[in-house]
C-alpha cells in the first residue's frame, strides 16, 4: 500500500511539472440585452446583424458558439423582447446539453438628429464577458462610429435603421475581435511565456464534504492543492462532519471529477459524488467499526 501512496502522490506532481498546453475552448452563448428602452431592441434586424456578426468573429477564432433558439427550443414560452440580464444568465444557465461557460452580452444604441441639411446618426455597440456558473466578470469593451453618421434630411426609421444596420455590422466585427481576444489570452494566455499555466481560464467550484470528520478532511485537502491546475481554495463552511470550499482550478469539470475519485479511492473513503451546476457534493459512506485509512507518508 506504502508503495501505491508514492506511485499516486508522485502522478499528481507530474501533472504540475509536465509543460502547459492550450486550454479546450469554452462553450459560448452570444445574447443581446435590450432592457434600456433607448436601446435597439431584439426584434430588429439591426439586432440581428449585430449578432451574426459577433457569432461569426468567434467562430473565426475557434470557439464553439450555440444558437440560443436550438438551446431552448423545447421551452413553449414566446421569446421575449426588452429581456434583462437576469432573464438572459438564467437562459445560460439552464441549457445542460450542452453546459454554457461563458455568455457574451451586448447592447446596441442608436440615437438621431434632425438638422437643416441632414439627419445626424451615432452608433454605440458595448459588450461583455460573464462566467455563466459564477458570474464572474471576465472583460469588457465598447466601440462608437466615432464620428456621426450622416443621413438625408427627414430620414425616418426605415432609413435610420438601413444606415445603423450598415454601420453596426462594421462595429459588430471590431467588438467581437476585440472581446474574441480577450477570450483567448483568458482561455490560453500568452503561449510563448513559460508562465502559460498562470493565464489560463480558471474554473470556480464548490465543493462540499459530508459525513467527513475533521481528520479526514485534513487528508482529503492534502490531495486538493496538488491537483493538476489548482489555484487556490478558501474555506466556506467548516463543521465537525461537514466542509464546503470554494475551488479555483484551470482544469476542466470531468478532470476534477476523476481526480476525486482516485482520492477517495487511495484513502480508501467510500463516497458517492453528486455534480450539478458547478457544485461538487461527496458524501461519505460509512461502516460499522471500520477503522480510517491513515496515510503515514512524508508530504
Amino acid at each position: 500500500m506504502r508503495l501505491w501512496n508514492s506511485i499516486f502522490f508522485l502522478s499528481f506532481n507530474l501533472c504540475l511539472l509536465l509543460p502547459a498546453f492550450a486550454a479546450d475552448k469554452p462553450n459560448i452563448l452570444i445574447i443581446g440585452e435590450d432592457a434600456a428602452g433607448d436601446s435597439v431592441p431584439n426584434d430588429s434586424r439591426v439586432f440581428k446583424r449585430v449578432l451574426d456578426a459577433l457569432i461569426n468573429q468567434m467562430h473565426d477564432r475557434g470557439f464553439d458558439v450555440y444558437d440560443e433558439a436550438i438551446l431552448t427550443l423545447l421551452d413553449k414560452t414566446p421569446a421575449k423582447i426588452r429581456r434583462t440580464d437576469r432573464e438572459i444568465i438564467e437562459i445560460a444557465r439552464a441549457s445542460k446539453r450542452p453546459p454554457i461557460d461563458i455568455i457574451m452580452i451586448f447592447q446596441i444604441y442608436a440615437s438621431s438628429q434632425n438638422l437643416a441639411s441632414r439627419t445626424r446618426i451615432n452608433t454605440l455597440l458595448m459588450g461583455r464577458l460573464l462566467n455563466v456558473k459564477t458570474g464572474k466578470h471576465l472583460g469588457s469593451f465598447e466601440v462608437d462610429s466615432g464620428k456621426n453618421f450622416n443621413g438625408p434630411v427627414e430620414c425616418k426609421q426605415e432609413c435610420i435603421l438601413t444606415i445603423v444596420g450598415d454601420k453596426s455590422r462594421i462595429l459588430a466585427n471590431d467588438l467581437g475581435a476585440i472581446l474574441a481576444e480577450k477570450l483567448l489570452w483568458i482561455n490560453n494566455g500568452d503561449e510563448m511565456s513559460d508562465h502559460n499555466d498562470l493565464n489560463r481560464m480558471i474554473t470556480e467550484y464548490a465543493l462540499i464534504f459530508d459525513g467527513f470528520n475533521a481528520k479526514e478532511y485534513m487528508a482529503i485537502e492534502e490531495y486538493l492543492v496538488i491537483f493538476s491546475g489548482y489555484a487556490q481554495h478558501r474555506p466556506i463552511e467548516i463543521r465537525h462532519t461537514r466542509s464546503e470550499i470554494w475551488y479555483q482550478s484551470t482544469i476542466k469539470t470531468a478532470k476534477l471529477d476523476r481526480n476525486l475519485n482516485k482520492m477517495l479511492a487511495e484513502l480508501d473513503m467510500q463516497s458517492v459524488i453528486n455534480f450539478e451546476g458547478n457544485t461538487f457534493t461527496v458524501k461519505r459512506i460509512t461502516f460499522r467499526n471500520k477503522k480510517t485509512q491513515e496515510n503515514n507518508e512524508i508530504w
